[in-house]
């Protein structure tokens, strides 16, 4: 985030780079440095005559470059962005000759999606030289609750803890799409609120009573049957709650309180760091520690596994979800 605002800011001063080449895994920050530019560079009355939107499937980079020399009308620059260029992936190396000298009046944006060039390449480097190569990196997930607390922290909201780890539970690393939700509570609440686990159910529609993360919870907590209630609302609505990420989820809990066990330091700061959870969430693992002893967890670990590929129907002759979460619970609460 902190390199888009400086190309933003960039821009902003006027220090603007006849390229910019925007590649990476995570296309939410491609599209916000693609749309800023697209909307701030020219005036309104310049972009009739001056601004030139190209897709990689409809174009070569021969007819890209032609684009990029032809001189600006009226206007100091013109702009001219190609979307979708991950399309020309294969004849990427054209772009070399004009990158050895880009015309000083055209701003070349170059949107190349879920897909990095090696920076080693010739024409990477030529692109870095002459303007701006920005790499858009996919956020692992105990990085996207701080993104999503950052984010709403520019608009002047804020997030209840178990709110942001709803909205990370249920989007998982999609920017765009969280980014989109987040839009969404901003136009309904008032400038300044906190975001609750109750705005999240009543304005996205995610349950904060019958969610993985309530699960997850009442399992550490060896809550049998608030466990067996959120497992029948699961297997009651099967398309919001696939057993496979259920499992995965599940598992991937246990494996952080088998983590726990090993920790020779359990200092809380070193226990959320090593766990990569919010410290906010420790006393969940903290209750899952003293109810689940490391031998239990290792026979749980083994469970999931079990459980996991019968999900994907091996060897299990397509058990129905309801079976396959009773057989998960009573499994770890034997």
């Amino acid at each position: 985030m902190d390199e888009v605002l400086k190309i933003v800011n960039d821009i902003k001063a006027g220090n603007i780079k006849p390229i910019y080449f925007l590649m990476g895994e995570e296309p939410y920050y491609i599209d916000k440095l693609s749309d800023y530019i697209e909307e701030n560079v020219l005036s309104e009355e310049e972009k009739s005559f001056n601004q030139t939107v190209l897709y990689g499937r409809d174009v070569s980079v021969e007819d890209i470059i032609s684009a990029a020399k032809r001189y600006p009308m009226m206007a100091e620059r013109q702009v001219v962005i190609v979307k979708e260029a991950q399309d020309l992936v294969k004849t990427i190396d054209k772009f070399e000759s004009y990158a050895l000298s880009p015309m000083p009046s055209t701003v070349l944006v170059v949107c190349y999606k879920y897909k990095t060039l090696d920076k080693r390449k010739k024409v990477t480097k030529l692109f870095d030289k002459a303007g701006v190569v920005f790499e858009s990196k996919k956020l692992y997930e105990n990085q996207v609750g701080q993104w999503i607390t950052r984010v709403l922290q520019t608009k002047k909201f804020s997030i209840e803890p178990k709110a942001n780890a709803m909205l990370v539970e249920f989007l998982g690393t999609d920017l765009g799409k969280i980014n989109n939700e987040l839009e969404k509570l901003q136009i309904i609440l008032p400038a300044g609120s906190t975001i609750s686990a109750k705005d999240i159910e009543e304005n996205i529609g995610f349950s904060k009573d019958f969610n993985i993360f309530e699960l997850r919870k009442a399992i550490g907590e060896r809550n049998q049957l608030k466990s067996y209630k959120i497992a029948q609302y699961f297997s009651d609505n099967p398309k919001d709650h696939p057993m496979v990420m259920t499992t995965g989820l599940i598992f991937s809990f246990f494996i952080q309180v088998l983590q726990y066990h090993g920790l020779k330091d359990k200092n809380p700061k070193n226990v959320a760091a090593v766990l990569k959870v919010n410290p906010f969430f420790l006393k969940d693992y903290d209750v899952a520690l003293k109810n689940y002893p490391m031998k239990k967890v290792s026979q749980i670990v083994a469970l999931l596994r079990d459980i996991d590929v019968k999900s994907k129907g091996v060897g299990a002759n397509a058990m129905p979800q309801h079976d396959l979460l009773k057989e998960m619970l009573v499994g770890i609460f034997n």
